[in-house]
């Protein structure tokens, strides 16, 4: 699914570059709504076939379609209303599909263990390697067999960055004839981890105890909510931070969280402490988990004191708009960016530096401080991403560079290209290539 920007909406309701009834089956790298979100046009249009994922992967699915078909149904009703008054009504008043498009998806899915090979076609095996972007990630190997010869394809998906926390790092993958790399960030660093704690500790200190405002952080419900409650739970352990009051206001997140928890064998070593020390109720900071629209719009009388967490992480819907309504105009509050926003966004006026933002319908005047807090990324870096491209014992036969605005892909296939020389090229949309 396409987000960000206004050309959005049409590219999601444009046909497919294929017929959904000749597909024979699917394989996702992970649950993230711009990679999975047009699973249900797919099965609406005629696929019928499985579509194969991780377990961890297929849990989230089962929370983020349905509430994203959700989304749809509202957003179309919105725009029927708009055009209430004139005489052609547009494809915007139909959902992009519904909720029930959503669950009969959902019967589809075909759970699957990393790093175990299936068989979706003959001639045809893959398997889900951990990518470490979020739970469940996957990247992912297909050997393609036709007579005595068999090509390996390797789809990094979206990669993690080495070393965060709660999830393991990327596996290390050691062949492919073709390869597809993802570059989100392939033209930039992010800042180490240990100095962006420092830089929320320090911007929480200040907000809450110094200038007595709120501290709002958008984030993505998926990952992102978890790693920031993970984070300023590590700083209370470590008596960095203290007597915090943090507000979770994002169903979707609860679910997640919910859902996260439940996979803890995903973990990497240091969040399974934590998550021992929180069970064994160590000096917690406060943390509730916002059910009810009246709970969240409560939120909004709170004039100091509160960590409000909220989705969306590009503040484009969801429930973060009301919150950066309510204090984007205060200069006593803080606005934390803890991830990537893409062209088009409101999250990402606000990092470029805008005064005034319209919001809900109003105008409002930015004098809450805005802070980016790079570290915190789920996407691997350019280091990261070269890094585990070092892991391929010899030069993939063709590389393609995909996922990434046209600045960060050229500059991931130009390190690629010069520093490995390796065969890359940067694929436009629409375009046919012969493996």
């Amino acid at each position: 699914m396409f987000q960000g920007g206004r050309e959005a909406p049409a590219r999601n309701r444009r046909p497919f570059d294929l017929d959904p009834k000749a597909v024979d089956f699917v394989l996702l790298t992970h649950a993230h709504i711009d990679h999975s979100g047009l699973l249900p046009k797919l099965v609406n249009e005629g696929f019928k076939g499985p579509i194969h994922a991780t377990w961890a992967t297929i849990d989230l699915l089962g929370v983020m379609l349905p509430d994203s078909g959700h989304i749809q149904e509202v957003e179309a009703a919105r725009a029927l209303r708009k055009q209430k008054n004139s005489k052609r009504i547009g494809a915007a008043a139909t959902p992009l599909y519904t909720v029930q498009d959503a669950m009969d998806c959902l019967q589809q899915l075909s759970p699957h263990a990393y790093d175990e090979w299936l068989v979706p076609h003959p001639g045809i095996r893959c398997r889900f390697h951990d990518a470490g972007h979020i739970l469940g990630s996957a990247i992912i190997e297909i050997q393609v067999s036709e007579g005595s010869r068999t090509t390996t394809l390797v789809f990094s998906g979206d990669l993690g960055q080495p070393g965060r926390p709660i999830l393991r790092d990327p596996s290390v993958i050691a062949a492919a004839d073709v390869l597809f790399i993802e570059s989100t960030y392939g033209d930039r660093m992010h800042k180490e981890l240990p100095a962006t704690l420092e830089e929320l500790a320090g911007v929480i200190e200040h907000t809450l105890e110094s200038r007595r405002g709120n501290v709002i952080i958008p984030a993505f419900a998926v990952g992102r909510t978890q790693e920031i409650i993970y984070s300023l739970h590590q700083l209370t352990r470590q008596g960095r931070l203290r007597d915090l009051n943090i507000f979770v206001d994002s169903p979707m997140a609860t679910a997640a969280t919910r859902i996260t928890m439940q996979h803890l064998a995903l973990f990497d070593e240091e969040a399974r402490r934590l998550a021992d020390w929180r069970a064994a109720g160590g000096s917690l900071p406060y943390l509730k988990f916002v059910g009810s629209v009246d709970e969240s719009m409560a939120l909004n009388r709170i004039r100091s004191g509160a960590i409000i967490i909220s989705a969306s992480g590009m503040c484009d819907a969801g429930r973060i708009k009301h919150h950066l309504r309510h204090n984007l105009g205060r200069s006593e509050c803080s606005v934390l960016i803890t991830g990537f926003q893409a062209q088009g966004t409101l999250g990402r006026r606000l990092v470029d530096g805008a005064r005034r933002v319209r919001l809900l319908g109003e105008e409002i005047s930015v004098r809450a401080s805005i802070h980016t807090l790079g570290g915190f990324s789920a996407h691997a870096d350019q280091r990261a991403l070269l890094n585990w491209a070092d892991g391929f014992r010899q030069p993939p036969r063709q590389v393609f560079v995909v996922h990434g605005e046209e600045t960060a892909a050229l500059a991931l296939a130009h390190r690629l290209q010069t520093d490995k020389g390796w065969t890359v090229s940067v694929p436009e949309p629409g375009q046919s290539v012969t493996l």
